[in-house]
């Protein structure tokens, strides 16, 4: 017998209604060391693969008599055979009477994995249970490989569509449990130690970071930014407590992976009491007194699964170091409402929102500057999401500034910024609303560059867009004259970027006309509009928010 078998791992039941036959049979096969169920009828067979159905308790493999007294041995096997619960029961039937072609044929027919003629040697019949058990496992095993194989693939593509760290680890974390059918935590480690964790439990449950912390740095520890992928085995003493399953205590197996950069390092983390773990065995004991299995297994699910984390945190990484710093540009060079500067018979404040942490940082600004001949506000928008976007942002502001030191009218500003563009950044295009105010008169001039247009709140809550256009800054067209409108002394201003409204899926006309109807509706008082909006529509955005309000002083 070979050991792919064991004859005291297997259990056999006998289906004979003779009495004489079922203890011949089952003698047989305790003698190779099987254990033996004996049933007497087609009836009794059923009912005890019920019973051990519910216990999880399945025999490995049924000898079925072809004639049976309730019904045909054919039969019953066709019963075992169409139900998805008992369909890999191996099932061989034997017959001392039915034994020529036809009947070997039936049985095939019926769904049966070998027919055997009796009485029949004690080695044939250990031969034909060896094999039929052999097979059942073997594709059993096939079975549960393509299984997890298929669960790998679903959890690639979610970990691949992650667009953020956080929601990377959680991806994975899912991944992971349903593939080993036990809870399971994920950690992305970044190059600056900073360890995003995602889990298979619900966060609700997760109140506490400690646990969390301190298996960072047990992982962050043991890994110590290796390439490639190993696993190891972590004691219970060592590992905090809870992590899994609330209160308990359990090893853990976790899996490493890194990529040949460096830049993640990731962690896979499931309980090792839970059941054997592919790829951890002969673990031979590392430094810090840990059992440690340094022989690369990426060949095995959970290990291909880390190991495309990893790959898939790096893009993720490098993103987030670069969104980091368009931010801090922007922070640097939008002034902060309590820097703006003094500008008589005006009262301003300015909003900035970032876009949700997941998505891309934009090119948003405002500014206001005072002119000789009065106030200019400027609310606009680079074209694209990047760093790039965001430092061709801080041009547009800088020359604006300088322009308006001489050239204070809408619609040559928007001219010069439109050859600034063209000369430096020709594959660039942005949206800007320049708007002069005469803080004396309440005459304000409108130009516009392809930007959502402001829109004035009358006294009594009555709200419209001025009616001015004109085409996005980049393409050198012509530009029409600003449009004049007067602002009286309850009247307010509102200059906002698309980034406050656009919604994917939604028509921006719709948006817009929600916007008008919200301001309309919104508190007296600038600060009170702007946190109304933000309120309204400036939640988890995928495009940065620039706001900036403005009434006569």
């Amino acid at each position: 017998m070979t050991d792919d078998v064991k004859q005291a791992d297997t259990t056999v039941m006998v289906v004979d209604d003779v009495p004489t036959n079922r203890y011949a049979m089952g003698a047989v096969l305790r003698r190779a060391g099987h254990h033996v169920v004996p049933v007497a009828s087609a009836g009794e067979a059923l009912s005890e693969l019920d019973i051990r159905l519910r216990a999880g308790a399945l025999p490995d493999v049924a000898l079925v008599d072809v004639g049976l007294p309730d019904m045909s041995g054919f039969e019953l096997c066709r019963r075992v055979k169409s139900m998805p619960s008992t369909a890999a029961l191996p099932v061989v039937h034997f017959s001392a009477t039915a034994v020529d072609t036809r009947d070997r044929c039936r049985g095939l027919d019926a769904g049966a994995d070998a027919f055997l003629s009796v009485p029949a040697e004690p080695r044939e019949i250990q031969a034909v249970v060896h094999a039929a058990v052999r097979r059942a496992r073997r594709r059993t095993d096939a079975e549960a490989l393509a299984h997890r194989l298929t669960l790998l693939s679903q959890a690639v593509i979610t970990v691949q569509t992650a667009r953020c760290l956080g929601e990377l680890a959680d991806a994975a974390a899912a991944g992971a449990s349903r593939m080993t059918g036990t809870p399971a935590v994920v950690f992305v480690i970044g190059p600056d130690g900073e360890a995003h964790h995602g889990t298979s439990r619900s966060r609700l449950a997760l109140s506490d970071a400690g646990p969390h912390q301190a298996a960072a740095r047990l992982i962050t520890r043991i890994a110590d930014r290796r390439a490639g992928v190993h696993s190891t085995i972590v004691p219970a003493p060592l590992w905090p407590t809870g992590l899994f399953r609330p209160g308990a205590r359990d090893d853990a197996h976790l899996v490493l992976a890194s990529t040949t950069e460096g830049r993640a390092q990731v962690c896979i983390a499931t309980p090792a009491s839970a059941g054997p773990q592919r790829g951890a065995g002969n673990c031979a004991t590392g430094r810090d007194g840990l059992a440690d299995d340094r022989r690369p297994i990426a060949a095995f699910p959970a290990e291909r699964l880390a190991e495309a984390t990893a790959l898939a945190a790096e893009p993720l990484l490098m993103y987030q170091a670069e969104r980091d710093i368009a931010l801090t540009l922007q922070h640097s060079f939008l002034p902060q409402p309590h820097r703006l500067p003094h500008l008589p018979g005006v009262d301003l404040v300015v909003r900035y929102v970032p876009a949700s942490r997941q998505t891309e940082i934009g090119g948003d600004f405002y500014a206001a500057l005072p002119t000789p001949d009065g106030v200019l506000t400027a609310v606009g928008d680079v074209v694209g999401h990047s760093l790039d976007a965001a430092t061709v942002m801080v041009e547009i502001r800088h020359a604006l500034r300088a322009y308006c030191v001489e050239e204070s009218d809408p619609r040559a500003l928007a001219e010069r910024l439109d050859r600034m563009l063209l000369h430096y950044h020709p594959d660039v295009t942005a949206t800007v609303c320049l708007a002069l105010l005469d803080p004396g008169t309440g005459k304000v001039r409108i130009a516009n560059a392809g930007h959502i247009p402001p829109v004035i709140l009358r006294d009594g809550g009555r709200a419209e867009y001025v009616r001015v256009c004109g085409p996005l800054l980049g393409l050198a067209l012509d530009r029409p004259e600003p449009v004049e409108v007067v602002l009286h002394r309850e009247d307010r201003l509102l200059m906002v970027t698309d980034g406050l409204i656009e919604t994917r899926g939604v028509d921006l006309t719709t948006s817009m006309e929600q916007l008008r109807s919200a301001a309309g509706g919104a508190p007296p008082g600038l600060d009170a509009l702007c946190d109304t909006l933000l309120g309204c529509f400036g939640h988890d955005r995928e495009d940065d928010i620039a706001m900036l309000a403005l009434r006569l002083g």
